[in-house]
C-alpha cells in the first residue's frame, strides 16, 4: 500500500469519506441471507475451516476513495493508466478485463441463480494482484513470472501444510497461495475450473483462475443479488472486514463505469532470467516489499490508444501499441484470441457396442468435441472416458478404468480399445470433458457369454509308434489322443472312434474292433471325454482273423478329425499263436 503524503486537511477529509463509505459498505452484512439449495451453485459452501478464508498473504485494501489519482501529487506519474500499481488508477488490462466478463459469461451458464457481475471478479483481482499487471500478463492469461504468496507457516498467516504435493506452489512442505486470484492449492482442488477452455485448469492462468472465482463465490446456492450472501462470498475468501470493504469498494467503482481497458504490459526484456521476482505493489502472499523487478512496456505507447476495448467475454488479442516516435515498422503482430472453448460432446458412431467375455471390443467409443459455434474444439481438449459399474471386468489397457485422450485438430477422441474381461452383462462408459461441466455421452456396452471352447486340432500323443497287430489279437500300444484349441487343451470334449475299411471312407464291416458292453464286437464307439489335460485314452483294439490296411477315424461333435492307420500283418517268422488275454475271440 502507498504511503499517502498529503496534507493533514487532505488526510481528515479523506478519513471522514472513508469512514463514510466503510459505514455504506458494511450496512449489507447486518442481514441474514435466506436459504438457498447448494445445487443452484453446483457445489456446496466452503466450510468454517476452508482454509481460503484464513490468512494467506497481504491483500492491497486501498480503496478507491483514500488513494491519489495520477497526477494529483503535480508531477506525471509513469504508470497511469497501466492498471498496475495501486494508486486509484481504474484501468484493468485489456486480458485481465476479457478473463473477468469471460468468468461472467460462464457463471451464467453453470449457477444462473447466482448473479454474479464480472465487477466483483474484477474487486478480487485487484486487491489480490492488481489484475497480474505487474507480473508480466500476457494475452494467453499467463504472466511472465508466477504469482506465489508467502509460506503458510503461522505467525501473521495461516499454517497450512502442503496439500497440493508441490504442483502449483513449487513447495512439498507447506502451501503458498497461487495466481491473479491467489488460491490456496486445496480450494484449486475444489474449485479450479478451465477459463479459457484449453481443457486445463491452471491457477497460474488469470481466465482459468477468474473462472475458478466466480465458481468459488457462487458456491452453495448463493445469489449474490442479496447483499447478505454477498457478504458472505466475499468473506469466504478472505474472514477480514477490510478485505470485504476493499473488494466491495472495487466493484462499485468499476460498475459505475469508471473503468477502462489498458494495453498489457510489454513482455519483461530479461525473461525472467535474473530470478528476481517482481510483484505488484501488495499483492496477497507478498512480503509488503517494493517490486524487485517491475516488467514495462520496452517503448511508451501512444496516448489513448487502449489496445483491446475488452468487450469480449473471450480471451483477446490485444492491439500492438504504437511507439510515440511512430519509428517502428515491424511492430509486434498481436496474439490470436484463444479458441472458444467445447460446448457440447457428440457421439461418433453406434451408442452400443459388444463384445465376447474375454475378448476387446471391437468398436472403441468416440466423440467430437465442439464449440457453441458447431466448430472443433482447441486441439488437445482432454476428454475422459470412464468405465461405469462395479459389474464388470472390462479394463481399459493397463488395466485402467478411466483414461483422458487429447482431441486431434478435427476434435476427435478415441478411447483406447477395452477388454471385455470374464463377466457377461452390461456396463457403461461416460465421456465427459476435463475441466467443463456439459452434458456427458454414455455408450452402453453389452459382455456376452463367451462360448464353450471347442477343439480344433485332435492329435495323437505318440504319433510316430506305428499302429501294428497280428491278426487275431490286439495292437499292443495304447492309443491316447489330445484335444486342442488354439494349442490349448479342451476338456469335456467328446470324441467318437470308428474303424474303417481300407479305402478310408467306408465304415469296417470285418479287421479290428473294440468290445462293447455285452462283450461283442463294435467298430464305431463314442469315447469318455477329453479331461483337464484334453486327454482321452481308447480302450483296447483287438484283430480277428482278416489282414489287411485299416483305418481308425476319431471325430468331435464340431467336425474336427483325426485319421490314424491300422496294419493287421501276420508276422515274418513262424511264431507260436498269440495267446488272447482274454477268451477266445470270436469271428465275424
Amino acid at each position: 500500500m502507498k504511503i499517502l503524503r498529503t496534507r493533514a486537511a487532505s488526510i481528515s477529509r479523506q478519513g471522514l469519506c472513508a469512514a463514510l463509505l466503510v459505514a455504506g459498505l458494511t450496512t449489507a452484512a447486518v442481514g441474514a441471507s435466506p436459504p438457498h439449495h447448494a445445487g443452484q451453485g453446483g457445489d456446496p459452501s466452503p466450510g468454517t475451516d476452508n482454509p481460503q478464508s484464513r490468512p494467506h498473504g497481504t491483500p492491497n485494501l486501498s480503496l478507491p476513495d483514500l488513494v491519489p489519482r495520477p497526477g494529483a501529487s503535480g508531477k506525471p506519474d509513469p504508470n497511469a493508466g497501466r492498471g498496475d500499481t495501486p494508486d486509484g488508477a481504474t484501468g484493468i488490462p485489456a486480458t485481465a478485463l476479457a478473463a473477468y466478463k469471460n468468468a461472467e459469461k460462464l457463471a451464467q451458464q453453470r449457477y444462473p441463480s447466482c448473479h454474479i457481475p464480472w465487477q466483483l471478479v474484477a474487486g478480487i483481482g485487484k486487491v489480490e494482484s492488481e489484475h497480474a499487471a505487474a507480473y508480466g500478463l500476457r494475452s494467453d492469461g499467463y504472466t511472465d513470472k508466477q504469482i506465489l504468496g508467502p509460506r503458510l507457516t503461522g505467525g501473521q498467516f495461516a499454517t497450512i501444510k502442503d496439500t497440493d504435493g508441490g504442483r502449483w506452489d513449487g513447495d512439498k512442505e507447506y502451501d503458498r497461495a497461487v495466481g491473479p486470484t491467489q488460491f490456496i492449492p486445496s480450494t484449486w482442488e475444489g474449485f479450479g475450473e478451465d477459463g479459457n477452455g484449453d481443457g486445463v485448469k491452471d491457477p497460474n492462468n488469470i481466465f482459468d483462475a477468474a473462472a475458478g472465482t466466480a465458481r468459488y463465490l457462487c458456491s452453495g446456492g448463493k445469489d449474490l443479488n442479496n447483499p447478505g450472501d454477498l457478504d458472505k462470498a466475499i468473506l469466504s475468501y478472505n474472514q477480514s472486514r477490510e478485505y470485504l470493504n476493499a473488494v466491495l469498494a472495487w466493484m462499485r467503482t468499476y460498475k459505475s463505469g469508471n473503468v477502462s481497458a489498458v494495453p498489457d504490459p510489454a513482455p519483461s526484456r530479461t525473461g525472467g532470467s535474473s530470478g528476481s521476482t517482481p510483484s505488484p505493489s501488495r499483492p496477497s502472499g507478498s512480503t509488503g516489499t517494493k517490486p524487485t523487478e517491475t516488467p514495462r512496456p520496452s517503448k511508451p505507447s501512444t496516448p489513448g490508444n487502449t489496445g483491446n476495448t475488452g468487450k469480449p467475454s473471450t480471451p483477446p488479442a490485444p492491439k500492438p501499441s504504437e511507439p510515440s516516435g511512430g519509428g517502428s515498422t515491424n511492430p509486434t503482430p498481436p496474439t490470436p484470441p484463444a479458441p472458444a472453448p467445447v460446448t457440447r460432446l457428440d457421439r461418433v458412431g453406434e451408442d452400443k457396442i459388444e463384445a465376447t467375455a474375454n475378448e476387446e471390443f471391437a468398436t472403441q467409443p468416440s466423440v467430437r468435441a465442439l464449440n457453441d459455434a458447431g466448430k472443433p474444439a482447441p486441439e488437445r481438449t482432454r476428454v475422459r472416458f470412464e468405465i461405469v459399474g462395479d459389474h464388470t471386468k472390462a479394463r481399459f489397457p493397463g488395466e485402467a478404468r478411466s483414461v483422458t485422450v487429447p482431441t486431434a485438430k478435427d476434435g476427435l477422441a478415441v478411447a483406447p480399445k477395452i477388454l471385455a474381461g470374464d463377466w457377461p452383462g452390461e456396463f457403461t462408459v461416460r465421456v465427459t470433458v476435463e475441466g467443463r461441466d456439459i452434458a456427458p455421452v454414455v455408450f452402453t456396452a453389452t459382455v456376452k457369454v463367451a462360448p464353450a471352447p471347442r477343439a480344433d486340432t485332435l492329435k495323437r500323443t505318440d504319433a510316430d509308434d506305428a499302429l501294428k497287430a497280428a491278426p487275431k489279437s490286439a495292437f499292443k500300444q495304447k492309443i491316447q489322443i489330445k484335444a486342442l484349441g488354439k494349442d490349448k487343451p479342451i476338456s469335456d470334449t467328446a470324441i467318437t472312434a470308428t474303424v474303417l475299411d481300407a479305402d478310408g471312407k467306408t465304415p469296417a464291416k470285418t479287421g479290428p474292433y473294440f468290445k462293447g458292453t455285452n462283450g461283442k464286437p463294435v467298430r464305431t464307439l463314442t469315447l469318455p471325454k477329453t479331461d483337464k489335460e484334453g486327454l482321452v485314452t481308447l480302450p483296447e483294439l483287438f484283430t480277428n482273423a482278416q489282414v489287411g490296411t485299416f483305418f481308425l477315424r476319431l471325430t468331435t461333435a464340431d467336425g474336427t478329425m483325426l485319421t490314424l492307420e491300422l496294419t493287421v500283418a501276420a508276422p515274418t517268422t513262424p511264431t507260436a499263436p498269440a495267446t488272447p488275454t482274454t477268451s477266445p475271440q470270436p469271428t465275424t
